[in-house]
């Protein structure tokens, strides 16, 4: 059985809240993670002492591999020329030089994808046909029976209250292309209000006796929830046995002072059936 922690959009500086942050660190290692996914947005404004904070902070978790993708705020919006010609930089200094990767681990091969697009769609984000095609050659290289999992931060697929939220040109294509490739598993965040769902939810494609598992997920630290999760802050632990993915969904409670769990979500593995227990 694989363990992800999966948090988003940290927001380190005015948006971050440090009791928020102290309670994740404080549950973080009783969930017992083999995997940690971040999925984006570290920074409110992509200042260097702001990524050096979300630096230590990603030091404190537990020590898990960590899978890692910029967000739009990770780029600097305001700083016209470093935006234009040297746009994540400092994400690759203080978080990680690879922009897209891949992590193998457990019998899971995650592949992390850099939804940015700094130059022509700084909110809604890009997938590129070369990160594409670099999904199909590490999930062609890959065991038949490993977990498939991509990580990027902007939505391939709207959220179910449509709040503002336009997916990213040529998200329906990169489902297809997902599907195809047996991806079993989609995380991001951006949203900053969780979703679990399915991408035969939006677009059925050609591959429908099965659609692409996604969770999406709400801002973790910061006060800009959105919507239902309107200044609230949540992460997702996902469980992927063999035959069946299990999804369960915390929330901080200021009275409290701590993440608790509000939802789980259970899936069948490709080729699989859901049976009770």
């Amino acid at each position: 059985m694989l363990t992800i922690l999966h948090i988003s959009d940290l927001h380190f500086g005015p948006p971050f809240l440090p009791h928020v942050g102290e309670a994740l660190l404080q549950i973080a290692p009783t969930l017992e993670p083999d995997v940690i996914v971040v999925s984006g947005d570290f920074t409110q404004r992509a200042r260097r002492e702001q990524f050096l904070a979300a630096q230590q902070y990603l030091k404190r978790l537990p020590p898990a591999p960590q899978v890692v993708v910029p967000g739009n705020h990770d780029v600097p919006l305001y700083r016209f020329f470093e935006r234009m010609f040297h746009p994540l930089d400092l994400y690759r200094e203080y978080i990680n030089s690879d922009l897209d990767h891949v992590v193998h681990v457990n019998g899971a091969v995650i592949v992390a994808l850099n939804s940015t697009s700094p130059h022509r769609a700084i909110t809604n984000g890009r997938i590129r046909a070369g990160q594409l095609e670099f999904c199909e050659r590490v999930f062609q290289d890959a065991p038949q029976e490993s977990a498939r999992i991509v990580v990027a931060h902007h939505h391939f697929v709207p959220a179910p209250d449509y709040d503002r939220d336009k997916a990213m040109p040529g998200s329906k294509r990169a489902l297809e292309r997902f599907a195809e490739l047996g991806v079993d598993l989609l995380l991001g965040g951006h949203l900053h209000r969780a979703y679990v769902g399915n991408s035969l939810d939006i677009h059925p494609g050609g591959v429908r006796d099965r659609g692409v598992i996604i969770v999406q997920c709400g801002t973790s630290t910061s006060r800009r929830g959105r919507m239902r999760e309107r200044e609230k802050n949540s992460f997702n632990v996902i469980k992927l046995g063999p035959q069946m993915l299990h999804v369960k969904h915390y929330m901080y409670f200021s009275d409290v002072d701590a993440f608790e769990p509000i939802g789980r979500h259970t899936f069948p593995r490709l080729g699989m059936r859901y049976e009770d227990d």
